[in-house]
C-alpha cells in the first residue's frame, strides 16, 4: 500500500515493549485517523508493533563491503522472527582486482598466478551467493535462479534471486572497479564521477548469464542504479560513507575511493528516484563507515562478531570445499588468510544519522520529530499530551543527509540542523538549518551556515551532523567536527549575522558532537575520541567556552549522548567488545579553567548492542543483542526489555514536564514508532 496514495495516523495502540503498565506504540506516518483511511477504499493495514517491516535496498562498491561494513544489520533483516520485509543488494562493480583468487598470508599466495579478472569476480560472486544463503536459510547451497536484465542505463544486469526466500535478490552491474584503495586510476568510477573518461566498461564475470558487454556514462550509471531503486521500491536504503575524509598527516582517502565514490552516485541516484518517480514509499538511508572501523575500538561483542565472521569465512572460500561446483572457486581466498579484514569484522557504525537528539519538546505538551526522508526533512508534531501525531509534512528543499539535531528557543521555538549535499555544479557538503517563524508555528526556508572546510576542491569533507546552543537572548551557536578532527564553532551575533568558524581544538574526535546546558544554566559539549571522551565548558552564562578538558572516561564506542541532570551532565554510551551502556555524570569545576569532576563509570546493561542509546528521563532505549530495539530503566535491573523491530539510525527521547517519557524510533519501513509512558 503505497504511503504516498494512503497516508494516515494509526489510531490503534499496539504493544512493543513494556515500560510499566503503560507501554504502548502508535505509528505516526500521515495527517488521517485509520477510521478515515477506509472511506478511501479499504481499511488501513495495521502493522504488529513488534515485527519489523519494509523493503531494503543496499548498494555497494565491491562483493564482501556489505558483510564487512553493513553486517550483522544485513544478517538481521534476513532473519528478523516473523519479519515481512524484502532485502536487495546492489553491486557496482565486479571486484575483480588484480584477477588472483590466492589468500595472501601463510604461504598460500602465489605472485606468480595468472590473473584471469571473469573467473575471479565469478568466485566473488559464488562466495555472496553461499554467505547469503547461510544468512538466509542456514544452508550455503541452497540455490539461486540467475537471470539477465536490461536496466535504465541501457546496459544489462545480473539478477539472483534465491530460490527458498525469492524476497532475497542480489543485482550485479558488474562495472570494473578501481584495483586500488587510493591511486588515481581513471577508469573507475572515480575517473568517471570526475569526468576523467567519458565511460566506464564493464567487467562480466565468467558463469554470468550477462553476455554482452556495455558501457555506462556518468548520467547511465545515475539512470541504472535509480531505476534498480524504482523496480524495488525501497522504504531503507543502504549505502556506504560518500565522505569519509583524508589522513590528516598523509592527504590519503580512509576508505577505498570505489566505496566513497560508488556512494556518491547512490546520492544521485536516489535524488533522481525521489523526484521522478512519485507514486512509491517513502525512504530514509542510512550510510555506514568503511575501513575506517579498523582504528576504532570494537564495537560489537564477541559472540556477534565470531557469528559475522563465520559469514565472512563461507565467502572466502575458508574450507576450500567445492560446494558449488564452478571452476571458478567457490569463494574470495583473498579474504580467507584475514576474514577480520584490518579489524574491519568486528564493529558497524553508521557514518552519519547515529544520534539522539530529534526528538524534542516546544512549547508546553507539543513535542516534534524529525528524520530525513526522501531526501528531505521530514516533521512529525504532537500537540497536547497525550495528543494526537500528525505528520510527516516534508520541509522545501533537497539534498539533507542522514542525521538530524535539534535546538530550542527560550521562547518555545524549534530549530533543526543537518547537512546538505549538493551534488551540482560540484560536490558539497555544508550545516544547514531552519527555524520556526513563531512558538508552534510553520519552519522556514533553509539557512546555510557553509563548511569550516575552506579549501575542499575534491568534495571529500568529512563534517559531522552538526549539533547546537541557544543563549539566553536567542542566538544559535553551531557546532561540528571538521575532517582533521578537530571540535569548529560558528556563533550568531547579535544583529543575526553569523561570525566565522572558529576552531576550538581538540584532536583524535570521531563522534558528533554533543550539547547539554545544565540546571546552572552552563553549556557543555562533549566528543569522543578514539581513546576517551573531551569536554568543553562555559562555566556561566555569557562566560566564553573553555576546553577541551580531559574527562579521563574509557574509550567508548563513538556513540555518545548527553543529557541534563542535576548540577552536571550524564553521558551516555556503549562499552567496547561488548555493547553494555554505561554512564557517568559530569559536573563542572570550581571557578574558571577548572577540570570537570567526572563521577564514576556505571553500567546500565544492554549487552551485544550497538549504536546511540535514546534518553526519556531515566527510560533508555537502543539496540538490543538482536538488533531491535529495546529499552531498560536507569538504575533499575541491567536487563533490557526487547522487542522484535529492526530501526534505521537511533532512538530518540524526551522527559516531559508532566513527568512522562516519549520515545521515538524510525522503523525500516520509514514510519515513525512512538511509545509514551505516564508518570
Amino acid at each position: 500500500m503505497p504511503l504516498a496514495r494512503r497516508r494516515f495516523l494509526l489510531a490503534a495502540l499496539l504493544p512493543v515493549f513494556t515500560v510499566g503498565a503503560t507501554g504502548v506504540l502508535a505509528i505516526a506516518t500521515g495527517e488521517q485517523t485509520a477510521a478515515e483511511a477506509t472511506h478511501e477504499g479499504g481499511p488501513a493495514a495495521v502493522l504488529p508493533a513488534g515485527v519489523t517491516s519494509g523493503s531494503v535496498v543496499q548498494v555497494v562498491a565491491h562483493p564482501d563491503d556489505d558483510l564487512f561494513f553493513m553486517n550483522p544489520d544485513l544478517s538481521r533483516t534476513l532473519t528478523a522472527a516473523g519479519a515481512r520485509t524484502t532485502l536487495t543488494t546492489v553491486y557496482l562493480t565486479s571486484g575483480e582486482a588484480d584477477g588472483r583468487n590466492e589468500a595472501r598470508g601463510g604461504g598460500a599466495w602465489d605472485p606468480e598466478q595468472p590473473a584471469d579478472h571473469a573467473h575471479y569476480a565469478e568466485a566473488r560472486q559464488n562466495g555472496i551467493r553461499a554467505a547469503y544463503a547461510q544468512m538466509a536459510t542456514g544452508d550455503r547451497t541452497s540455490a539461486w535462479k540467475r537471470t539477465a536484465i536490461p536496466t535504465e542505463g541501457g546496459g544489462f544486469a545480473e539478477l539472483d534471486v534465491l530460490v527458498a526466500k525469492p524476497e532475497v535478490n542480489l543485482v550485479w552491474l558488474q562495472l570494473r572497479e578501481a584495483r586500488n584503495p587510493t591511486a588515481d586510476n581513471p577508469d573507475s568510477l572515480r575517473g568517471l564521477w570526475n569526468g576523467k573518461i567519458p565511460a566506464l566498461g564493464a567487467q562480466l564475470s565468467s558463469g554470468s548469464p550477462v553476455k554482452q558487454p556495455y558501457a555506462y556514462t556518468k548520467d547511465q550509471v545515475i539512470r541504472a542504479v535509480a531505476g534498480i531503486l524504482d523496480r524495488y521500491r525501497p522504504t531503507t536504503i543502504r549505502m556506504q560513507d560518500p565522505t569519509p575524509g583524508r589522513y590528516p598527516d598523509t592527504g590519503k582517502y580512509t576508505d577505498h575511493q570505489d566505496h566513497m565514490y560508488g556512494a556518491r552516485f547512490v546520492q544521485a541516484a536516489t535524488a533522481a528516484y525521489a523526484e521522478r518517480v512519485t507514486d512509491r514509499p517513502r525512504f530514509t538511508v542510512q550510510s555506514y563507515l568503511g575501513y575506517h572501523n579498523g582504528s576504532l575500538p570494537h564495537s560489537l561483542d564477541p559472540q556477534t562478531a565470531e557469528t559475522k565472521i563465520g559469514y565472512l569465512k563461507t565467502y572466502a572460500w575458508h574450507d576450500r570445499e567445492n560446494h558449488c561446483g564452478s571452476p571458478s572457486g567457490c569463494g574470495d581466498r583473498k579474504v580467507a588468510g584475514s576474514p577480520t579484514g584490518r579489524d574491519w569484522a568486528q564493529s558497524l557504525r553508521y557514518a552519519h544519522g547515529d544520534n539522539a537528539s530529534w526528538l524534542t519538546a516546544g512549547t508546553p505538551g507539543r513535542l516534534w520529530a524529525f528524520a530525513a526522508l526522501d531526501g528531505r526533512m521530514a516533521v512529525w508534531t504532537r500537540q497536547g499530551a497525550p495528543g494526537r501525531w500528525t505528520g510527516p509534512a516534508l520541509l522545501p528543499g533537497g539534498g539533507i543527509d542522514p542525521g538530524v539535531t535539534t535546538a530550542r528557543f527560550p521562547d518555545g521555538r524549534v530549530a533543526v540542523l543537518a547537512t546538505r549535499t549538493t551534488l551540482h555544479p560540484g560536490y558539497r557538503r555544508e550545516a544547514v538549518y531552519a527555524v520556526q517563524s513563531a512558538p508552534d508555528g510553520p519552519f522556514g526556508p533553509w539557512q546555510s551556515l557553509g563548511t569550516p572546510e575552506t579549501a575542499d576542491e575534491d568534495g571529500t569533507s568529512a563534517i559531522s551532523t552538526p549539533a547546537a546552543d541557544v543563549s539566553p537572548d536567542g542566538r544559535l551557536t553551531v557546532y561540528v567536527r571538521d575532517s582533521r578532527r578537530t571540535l569548529r564553532a560558528r556563533e550568531q551575533q547579535p544583529d543575526g549575522a553569523f561570525g566565522p568558524w572558529r576552531n576550538l581544538g581538540g584532536e583524535d574526535l570521531q563522534s558528533d558532537p554533543a550539547t547539554a546546558t545544565d540546571s546552572a544554566g552552563r553549556l557543555h559539549v562533549y566528543a569522543t575520541t578514539g581513546r576517551t571522551v573531551l569536554a568543553w565548558i562555559r562555566p556561566a552564562p555569557g562566560a566564553p567556552l573553555e576546553g577541551p578538558f580531559p574527562t579521563g572516561l574509557p574509550a567508548t564506542t563513538v556513540p555518545l549522548t548527553v543529557a541534563p541532570e542535576g548540577a552536571g551532565i550524564r553521558l551516555y554510551f556503549r562499552r567496547p567488545d561488548s555493547g553494555v551502556v554505561r554512564t557517568a555524570l559530569v559536573t563542572p569545576g570550581h571557578g574558571a579553567g577548572s577540570k570537570p569532576q567526572v563521577s564514576g563509570v556505571s553500567e546500565a546493561g544492554g549487552r551485544a548492542g550497538y549504536g546511540a542509546v535514546g534518553v526519556a528521563g531515566r527510560l533508555l532505549s537502543g539496540r538490543s543483542g538482536t538488533g531491535a530495539v529495546g529499552t531498560t530503566s536507569l538504575g533499575g535491573p541491567p536487563a533490557w526489555t526487547e522487542s522484535r523491530m529492526l530501526y534505521a539510525g537511533a532512538p530518540s527521547g524526551v522527559a516531559e514536564q508532566t513527568g512522562a517519557t516519549t520515545t521515538a524510533v524510525l522503523g525500516l519501513d520509514a514510519n515513525l514508532y512512538i511509545t509514551t509512558t505516564t508518570p
